[in-house]
């Protein structure tokens, strides 16, 4: 992309991601010259405000995309699929937040703590990684640096936010509900997730999976590099807000000291350590809310495998999970082929 200021696109602007994104262009000072707000026919017309700036939002057509350098969609499957081409070949280069383009072996799926390198082999879309991935693949990366990874088994604890902003004040007012000693009827997710938990909602599989759970098996594969990685995803609705956390079990093929593994994922880009056995106090999902690390901790021995590792983590699911490594990706973009695979 150019070095000059950007036109950049938002492309499902009044949503948590879309709200999250445009927060971010603003905080990491990224170089927008003119920001152009997309949404559904409905939202069109309403005003937006952004940088003591009045903008409007403007329904998606395919006029809107010339002379546009970046767009940033979270839009949703459908509407990515069919305006991302579009856009890549008004010029723009589209970082897409949903699944439509993952598994596309011509779109680079980044975290650019991980695989930088692939965002610059893009061909004018590159796909943003689920969120659970994205936070799995930060702490998985610096141990797999330095001995392979032969197995994963990873349970997630999914927020609201996952399902989308409606879903977060969904849970908001059920809340509320149960408190007054109310039934809570739910009309976004299928159960109610007040005081609530719940297997993943998205389709089932025949093979028994859910569709987010295969995400995070063939989405790491294709990050990390690792087409045969063998991993287990059992994935389940919290009743938290926006922060994801994940307990992740890691095999070997040889022992890896826990000293070791503390000291690597302590320096490791996008990861905070926090832990303390003593006070049995470690990564819970108030401590990455509205902030750009992951939180790991708890790293343990498995002591059912000479070779094996446990550890927590905890992630922001709009911020890292989303809109943040969006960005990234573009900053990456900006640094070029002599930056970009600096890790």
């Amino acid at each position: 992309m150019p070095q000059r200021p950007l036109r950049v696109a938002i492309l499902g602007a009044t949503g948590a991601v879309g709200q999250e994104l445009l927060q971010l262009l603003a905080e990491r000072h990224f170089p927008v010259g003119e920001l152009i707000p997309l949404a559904s026919p409905r939202s069109a017309g309403h005003p937006l405000d952004w940088q003591n700036q009045s903008l409007m939002i403007q329904p998606v057509s395919e006029a809107i995309f010339e002379g546009v350098d970046l767009v940033l969609a979270s839009a949703g499957g459908s509407v990515s699929r069919q305006w991302a081409p579009v856009a890549a070949a008004a010029g723009a280069v589209v970082v897409d937040n949903s699944s439509a383009f993952r598994m596309d072996p011509a779109v680079p799926l980044v975290v650019p703590e991980v695989n930088p390198e692939a965002a610059l082999t893009h061909q004018g879309i590159i796909a943003n990684p689920n969120c659970t991935t994205i936070l799995l693949t930060l702490a998985l990366a610096p141990l797999h640096a330095r001995r392979p990874i032969r197995r994963v088994v990873v349970s997630t604890y999914q927020s609201a936010s996952g399902a989308g902003a409606r879903a977060m004040e969904e849970l908001r007012q059920l809340s509320r509900t149960v408190l007054e000693g109310g039934e809570p009827v739910s009309e976004v997710l299928p159960h109610s997730l007040a005081f609530n938990l719940f297997l993943h909602n998205s389709p089932l599989q025949p093979n028994g999976y859910c569709e987010e759970e295969l995400k995070m098996l063939n989405e790491t594969r294709k990050i990390m590099g690792i087409p045969d990685l063998r991993l287990s995803a059992t994935c389940v609705r919290v009743p938290v807000l926006r922060a994801h956390s994940e307990a992740v079990n890691i095999s070997f093929d040889e022992p890896f000291p826990v000293a070791e593994a503390r000291a690597l994922l302590g320096a490791a880009p996008g990861v905070e350590l926090l832990e303390n056995f003593e006070s049995n106090r470690f990564p819970m999902p108030t401590d990455v809310t509205g902030r750009d690390p992951v939180a790991v901790g708890r790293i343990r021995q498995d002591l059912s495998d000479p070779n094996g590792l446990e550890l927590w983590l905890c992630g922001d699911q709009i911020r890292k999970g989303a809109a943040l490594n969006a960005i990234q990706i573009a900053e990456l973009l900006l640094q070029g082929p002599s930056q970009g695979g600096d890790r």
